[in-house]
């Protein structure tokens, strides 16, 4: 083989171990799964960004852009179609979370939970008026799929399973304990199986529920503008 050639290859394969190395060492890091190119669709979902902030952030300090007006829309059947994505721009921080339900007619709540990447949102009447990227279970301990009714809320509650751990504003999806509740999101902590998001999402989010709304848990699920927030 030339030795040009032979020199060429040998550069590619450097480059490409380079590349690896620096993969593994950014996973080590942020202790999070990166998202496939095609899941970071412009719309939705955000995957939670790998530099740790605060663990509560002002809205209105983080907005960038403020969403376009309001279409108008009545049809019943047409309340679960996502009709607006908050405008954020870049991936949510870990801790990070932003709220904007202005001009948002009433409708029925339903909130989505990507453990991909590791972000809730919440949409009232197919309009998301708020979202946070969010702490999850472990492989030992891990946070289930698939849709589950809000059965009971508590904003003092106490872990009858943990010790008595603090679990602020909390609401309840499953009868074994697994809970939204309020925490100190962080990069590098992990739930028993709960969502835990940050301490001033998890009161807006509880002010905004009632008993029977639907959380869907998915894995990877890609969503945006036009499509159905719920399962036919």
């Amino acid at each position: 083989m030339p030795t040009a050639k032979i020199a060429i290859i040998a550069a590619a394969l450097v480059a490409n171990c380079a590349a690896g190395m620096g993969l593994v060492a950014a996973d080590q890091n942020a202790g999070t799964a990166h998202l496939a190119a095609a899941a970071l669709r412009a719309a939705h979902p955000r995957a939670a960004d790998f530099v740790p902030s605060p663990a509560s952030s002002d809205p209105a300090a983080l907005a960038q852009a403020h969403p376009a007006p309001l279409p108008t829309d009545t049809a019943s059947d047409r309340r679960f179609v996502i009709k607006r994505i908050l405008p954020i721009t870049g991936p949510i921080r870990y801790g990070e979370w932003h709220w904007d339900e202005g001009g948002v007619p009433p409708g029925p709540l339903v909130i989505t939970v990507d453990l991909d990447a590791r972000v809730i949102s919440a949409f009232r009447g197919g309009y998301e008026i708020g979202t946070s990227a969010v702490l999850l279970g472990t492989a030992e301990k891990p946070t289930p799929l698939g849709m589950f009714p809000i059965t009971q809320k508590d904003a003092r509650h106490r872990s009858n399973i943990y010790d008595g751990a603090p679990m602020p504003y909390m609401e309840r999806l499953t009868n074994d304990g697994v809970t939204i509740h309020g925490t100190t999101v962080v990069n590098g902590y992990a739930s028993h199986g709960c969502i835990g998001v940050p301490l001033d999402f998890a009161r807006k989010l509880y002010a905004e529920t009632h008993l029977g709304d639907r959380v869907y848990i998915t894995r990877g699920k890609q969503v945006g503008i036009g499509d159905t927030l719920v399962d036919s």
